[in-house]
């Protein structure tokens, strides 16, 4: 099977919105090649990360690469991912270069560029993120891990939003919780607060595509007994009480919703959020307050934020 490679040279602020729309396009995942990558330092105390070649990465910005099936509508395809990444301007994004090329693999290429960019990587004290074709052995006995094939759905849940997410889930789930995860994609999310103790939770997404990714991860790392995952647009329709909501998606969206989140929390009850670069937290922050959520803990990584939020 033929595929066709999309690359777009970026920004870092893009890579999250580019994602989503090659998502929804039907790409099987994402690529980034951030410059940064190759110059910030890096903690040890997670545990290793692995030597990075920099003939991989552009002299400046972010190369965002997706995989496409090559057929009749792969052209009406491409330019509806063009027309969705210029229509990010009108949210103030800036997408740098905007430069787009477009290049044929084959099927076994496809995958050997995958497991080139993939290894398992250590993203809190308790989780590991291991890609299904390594072998890996657990360092303690209390660590996580959580089993992802990049071929399912975009994202490896090693994003700094995501990363985020992860680790204040770690913070704040507690055993037998009830959890909504809103714009769940890979089920990364859903899946961490399963292994952490949460006896229900709801993992929700618009495309159904990442539905169907998420139930093959869910049932991948064993908690589609307490994972429920359905198609549903934000918390539309979606009722309470829960202990926990958590969504790593666009400020623009978190935004949306927020009330509704304050709406479906038990009292004393966590909103988490993330995917909300710097300079949208000001925005998400006040909307949080508006709607009455205390901030507990603002958390940074490069240029993300994620809030972790009370309902008192």
């Amino acid at each position: 099977m033929k595929w066709s490679e999309f690359s777009i040279h970026t920004t870092q602020e893009a890579v999250e919105p580019i994602s989503n729309i090659l998502h929804e396009a039907g790409a099987s995942g994402v690529v980034i090649e951030d410059i940064a990558d190759l110059v910030k330092e890096r903690s040890t105390v997670l545990g290793e990360i692995y030597q990075l070649d920099p003939t991989d990465y552009p002299e400046e910005g972010v190369i965002v690469k997706a995989y496409l099936p090559v057929n009749s509508f792969l052209g009406e395809t491409v330019d509806g991912i063009k027309a969705s990444i210029n229509s990010l301007l009108l949210y103030d994004i800036d997408l740098g270069k905007n430069h787009v090329t477009i290049s044929e693999v084959n099927e076994e290429e496809w995958a050997t560029a995958w497991k080139k960019y993939y290894h398992p990587v250590k993203i809190s004290e308790k989780f590991t993120i291991v890609p299904t074709w390594e072998i890996y052995e657990p360092v303690s006995s209390d660590e996580l891990i959580i089993e992802l094939d990049p071929g399912m759905a975009f994202g490896t849940g090693t994003h700094p939003t995501t990363v985020l997410c992860i680790q204040a889930l770690e913070r704040t789930v507690q055993k037998d919780d009830k959890v909504i995860d809103v714009g769940t994609g890979s089920g990364v999310l859903s899946i961490a607060a399963g292994l952490l103790g949460a006896n229900q939770i709801q993992a929700l997404d618009l495309d159904q595509v990442a539905v169907e990714s998420a139930r093959l991860n869910c049932k991948l790392n064993k908690v589609q007994n307490v994972v429920n995952v359905s198609q549903n647009n934000l918390l539309d329709g979606i009722e309470g009480p829960v202990d926990l909501v958590v969504s790593n998606i666009l400020a623009e969206i978190i935004v949306r919703f927020i009330d509704k989140a304050y709406e479906v929390l038990k009292e004393n009850g966590t909103f988490i959020t993330s995917g909300i670069i710097q300079n949208k937290k000001n925005e998400v922050k006040e909307a949080l307050q508006n709607a009455g959520f205390v901030i507990e803990e603002t958390m940074v990584m490069e240029d993300w934020v994620a809030f972790i939020a009370k309902k008192k």
